[in-house]
């Protein structure tokens, strides 16, 4: 056995805070403290004397508060019960976090609900050693960085989480354009949790988002990446996506000569610009076949114009594609549909505005473009179908739950709690505003 006992830690730089596991430190005992470290001496639970770097004697006469406390019969030469701790205090630069769960948001742009996850790292130095000890370290033989990360996700996930919703919402950003904020958000999250640091002795040094991405399986994510794709692919070639439709359609034409959707189609297809070589040949194609029209069958039926789909003589919308089928003499739409956003007519069959981007949500009466959130059309007045606020499916206007996830769509007033309507301003109630 030792006579005298040296106490010292030389552990990785991850571990703030080590405990030295002997307790029994007799009288001159060697405590050596390196450049970056600073030791603590506990007695009975309370923090004694602090010891900067370099070579130390424990002894009474060395530790005045100890010799207040202990009386010793010896002559200061009997051993006494202590614990030496020792804190980190130089500044670690990679403590890794990320978010436990993905993060459910509405894309502003594109209205899909999307999962976002966040990742990044942040810097740390522990400025007041009694402090973190005392208030943070308790009776731990230990405190490295992933129990600092532990003590602190529920900090840093609240505060990622309505950052990042901040950003997309109020600012109105696509979720496939917030990694140019990453910046702006890292210095918001850092003002706002570092607070919560130094009240523990710890100084935050930085805060760092060093991705935010998606879950590779997120069908919403990979549907706005191949809309993006297809967008990028057209406007490279030089048409759009209404032309691309019409070539569809003749090659479909191409394909069943003999089909009343065939040549409905390619009359579609020529109507919106298509070369008039083309034109003479599906002519001259359509002029050597037999075609059957609505009034050789025993039902009546009309062909789509956009996809030749055939429905019954009375419908008012296809069963394949939702085009409208009521038609005037010229094969024009009887009532034409602009954008809800910028009021620009919209094709058949668009799914968002050519002029931009705003998707087309049809009221299920008329074909009126609506804007989410509408309760009726306000062009006839039919009640509206509803986006799940969970999921984001499409509900029936007087569904009670979504028949996607279960999510009741029924609103209570944030005051009392009692059933309001959608759109209703002010609870029948209490009186109180709804936001």
């Amino acid at each position: 056995m030792a006579i005298i006992e040296v106490v010292e830690y030389e552990g990785p730089p991850g571990v703030f805070a080590w405990r030295y596991p002997n307790q029994e430190l007799g009288t001159w005992t060697q405590l050596i403290v390196h450049e970056t470290q600073e030791a603590i001496l506990f007695k009975g639970g309370r923090a004694l004397d602090s010891f900067v770097a370099g070579r130390h004697t424990l002894s009474t006469a060395n530790i005045p508060i100890l010799s207040n406390l202990i009386n010793l019969p010896f002559g200061g030469k009997s051993p006494f019960t202590a614990e030496v701790w020792f804190v980190n205090k130089l500044r670690s630069l990679d403590v890794k976090w990320g978010t436990v769960s993905p993060i459910q948001l509405q894309d502003p742009k594109f209205n899909i609900i999307v999962s976002l996850r966040a990742f990044g790292q942040f810097g740390v130095e522990i400025e007041d050693a009694r402090k973190f000890l005392l208030k943070l370290v308790g009776t731990l033989p230990s405190f490295d960085q992933d129990t600092l990360v532990k003590y602190y996700r529920g900090v840093l996930t609240s505060n990622i989480n309505e950052m990042i919703s901040s950003y997309i919402i109020h600012k109105k950003i696509s979720v496939v354009e917030i990694n140019a904020y990453a910046a702006e958000i890292s210095k918001h999250v850092r003002d706002t949790i570092a607070p919560s640091f130094e009240e523990m002795g710890i100084s935050l040094v930085n805060f760092f988002i060093d991705s935010i991405n998606f879950p590779e399986n997120d069908p919403s994510t990979q549907r706005i990446k191949e809309a993006l794709a297809k967008k990028a692919e057209m406007d490279i070639i030089g048409f759009t996506y209404q032309q691309e439709r019409s070539y569809d359609t003749l090659e479909s034409a191409a394909k069943n000569p003999g089909s009343t959707a065939g040549i409905v189609g390619s009359g579609l297809g020529m109507g919106l610009g298509m070369a008039g070589s083309m034109y003479d040949a599906v002519q001259q194609m359509a002029g050597n076949v037999k075609v059957q029209t609505t009034s050789d069958m025993d039902v009546k039926q009309k062909a789509c114009v956009t996809c030749g789909q055939l429905n019954a003589a009375d419908s008012k919308f296809c069963s394949a594609c939702g085009q409208s089928l009521t038609l005037g003499a010229a094969g024009i739409p009887a009532k034409k549909i602009v954008c809800s956003d910028c009021g620009q007519p919209l094709p058949p069959n668009a799914k968002f505005c050519l002029n931009c981007g705003d998707p087309y949500n049809a009221c299920p009466a008329c074909g009126y473009d609506f804007k989410i959130g509408s309760v009726n059309c306000s062009s006839c007045g039919t009640l509206l179908p509803k986006l799940c606020r969970e999921c984001g499916e499409w509900m029936d206007p007087k569904a009670r739950f979504c028949p996607g996830c279960g999510t009741s769509s029924i609103l209570k007033c944030s005051n009392c709690q009692a059933e309001v309507q959608h759109g209703q301003k002010f609870c029948m109630e209490c009186g109180h505003a709804q936001t």
